[in-house]
């Protein structure tokens, strides 16, 4: 895993002269958890680009293997395409937040502690939902070149461990007050060190582990209750979501999604990424609970207002762009997943003509001020609804579901209209959200909320961002057509290798070239790994 940085004594030896006080090896947690947490933000995005096209969320319209074959749930051969995160966990946290837990403990730091632990936990959830099998106890081993993995049920439990750990240190109070640098502009980017948010931040990703256990035999008498019990104590609205704030005051400080950010501007100026699907244009149009208006356009809703009778959601036009081009004007228009076909009119998520870098609109989260979310509020109410409706409590799960339209409504107009652009369309009013409530595509009571429901909604609030929880989703319910009704279902002869993927690859240039031995043991050389299925998903 580390074999380019860890090559045994040669390396020990190397990291020796970190002893010399003139070249000091500890860095002050305070240095160190800023870059962590734009971490955080860089490296899920980057593989989030590849998990939409999975997911469905945004596609290409290019047959090239680095966007297609991941379209058809594959991958591409020798490439660190996929292995973000796996650099994330292991590399761009790393080390760093180790040191940071050292010097923050050893210095009783205890904010930096509990906020440590809580990104730990985080970010080995993120790696093993998306790896299955990952490097734990013995990541930071400096004595070996090859490591071994172990399996989610591990994993599971080391995250439950470290998010007790963050709370149990978040309950305590430095006696030299570190409030100063986490409240500066150089200090926590998503708080600023507020404890009681952080307590929120930990017991969200508690309930969203528990969410994914949803065919284990205890879910039903266990596990939903954790879900429910997390939940409530997590996150009361929208305004304490976890979010990374980004400065936007250059180019190289600008939200991750956002057009001016100098990272992931090469890639969005491709054909690979960035283009709605018909998937979501379909749920906003009337396909949660009855049949879209169309299979891939919709006039906007200013032409088609909003009404009790009329299915069209108003956050369509707040977060796709409508088409600019003269024969499709006005019209919302999605590509089909896996056909790399580009229907006239077709938006990028960032708006007009890809030609006029950086002077883009930008529409929804993909703003150059807008803050990427971890976790939000609307996100687990739609978890605590699935979980209260499993044990048959239809009441309080149709409250929770109705909270979490309301909150992604909320959600949309807090954080999906910061542009440099002042011609974005205006908030969701109470009106246009009330006559959606009433609207056929909501269900009218308990007794009428299903399963359904409930994930289409989910769906609709984690587009664009939540791409590993939704792919959580898909994956636990099988990429069931019952219940995402209009995921586009791809035959066997569509699939990379004839069936949907359950997990990426391990990041080529660490396991793939290091570590094959390890890889071999779990079945990660041969070519349909990725549809093999994860723990988590199984009965």
């Amino acid at each position: 895993m580390f074999a380019l940085l860890l090559i045994g004594a040669g390396c020990k030896k190397y990291l020796d002269i970190n002893k010399n006080p003139s070249v000091p090896q500890k860095v002050n947690a305070e240095i160190l958890l800023p870059p962590i947490i734009y971490q955080m933000a860089n490296g899920t995005s980057q593989d989030y680009r590849l998990l939409w096209k999975l997911t469905q969320n945004m596609v290409g319209v290019s047959t090239d293997a680095s966007s297609i074959n991941w379209e058809k749930h594959g991958y591409v051969s020798a490439s660190d395409a996929g292995g973000v995160i796996w650099r994330m966990v292991y590399v761009d946290l790393g080390l760093n937040l180790e040191n940071m837990l050292q010097d923050a403990i050893e210095n009783k730091k205890y904010e930096y502690v509990g906020i440590g632990y809580a990104i730990k936990a985080w970010a080995y959830q993120m790696a093993t939902d998306l790896y299955g099998p990952i490097i734990l106890d013995k990541a930071f081993d400096e004595t070996l070149l090859r490591f071994p993995y172990q399996d989610q049920p591990d994993v599971y439990a080391k995250v439950r461990e470290w998010s007790q750990l963050s709370i149990k240190y978040l309950n305590m109070t430095s006696p030299v007050s570190v409030d100063g640098f986490l409240k500066g502009s150089s200090g926590d980017f998503i708080y600023k060190g507020d404890k009681a948010k952080w307590k929120k931040f930990v017991y969200a990703l508690l309930a969203l582990q528990y969410s994914h256990l949803r065919n284990k035999p205890e879910f039903a008498t266990q596990y939903a209750d954790s879900v429910i019990k997390y939940t409530d104590m997590s996150f009361v609205s929208e305004s304490e979501s976890a979010l990374v704030q980004s400065t936007n005051i250059s180019s190289t400080d600008g939200a991750v999604l956002g057009p001016g950010n100098l990272l992931l501007r090469p890639t969005s100026t491709t054909t690979y990424y960035g283009r709605p699907t018909t998937t979501i244009i379909n749920y906003l149009t009337g396909g949660v609970r009855g049949l879209p208006l169309a299979p891939s356009v919709v006039v906007p809703p200013v032409t088609n207002p909003v009404t009790p009778a009329s299915p069209v959601d108003p956050r369509l036009s707040r977060m796709i762009p409508p088409s600019t081009t003269a024969s499709t004007l006005g019209q919302f228009i999605g590509v089909t997943p896996a056909s790399a076909a580009a229907p006239t009119g077709l938006m990028h998520v960032y708006g007009p003509a890809l030609a006029t870098i950086p002077n883009y609109m930008g529409y929804y989260l993909f703003t150059d001020g807008a803050r990427y979310p971890i976790m939000t509020y609307s996100q687990l109410q739609f978890a605590k609804a699935e979980a209260l409706l499993v044990k048959g409590l239809t009441g309080p799960a149709y409250i929770a579901y109705i909270n979490g339209i309301k909150g992604h409504m909320d959600f949309v107009n807090l954080y999906g209209r910061t542009s440099i652009s002042a011609t974005l369309p205006p908030a969701i009013t109470v009106a246009e959200r009330d006559a959606y409530l009433a609207s056929s595509e909501v269900a009218p009571n308990a007794s009428a909320l299903t399963i359904t429901d409930i994930m289409g909604q989910k769906y609709i609030a984690q587009w664009g961002w939540a791409g590993l929880e939704q792919w959580c989703d898909l994956r636990k319910y099988h990429y069931d057509a019952a219940i995402f009704k209009q995921y586009t279902q791809l035959t066997a002869g569509q699939l990379y290798r004839g069936k949907y993927a359950y997990r990426f690859r391990p990041r080529y240039n660490s396991e793939y070239v290091w570590n094959q031995d390890e890889l071999a043991k779990w079945g990660a050389l041969n070519s349909d790994y990725m549809t093999y299925e994860t723990w988590f998903s199984q009965p």
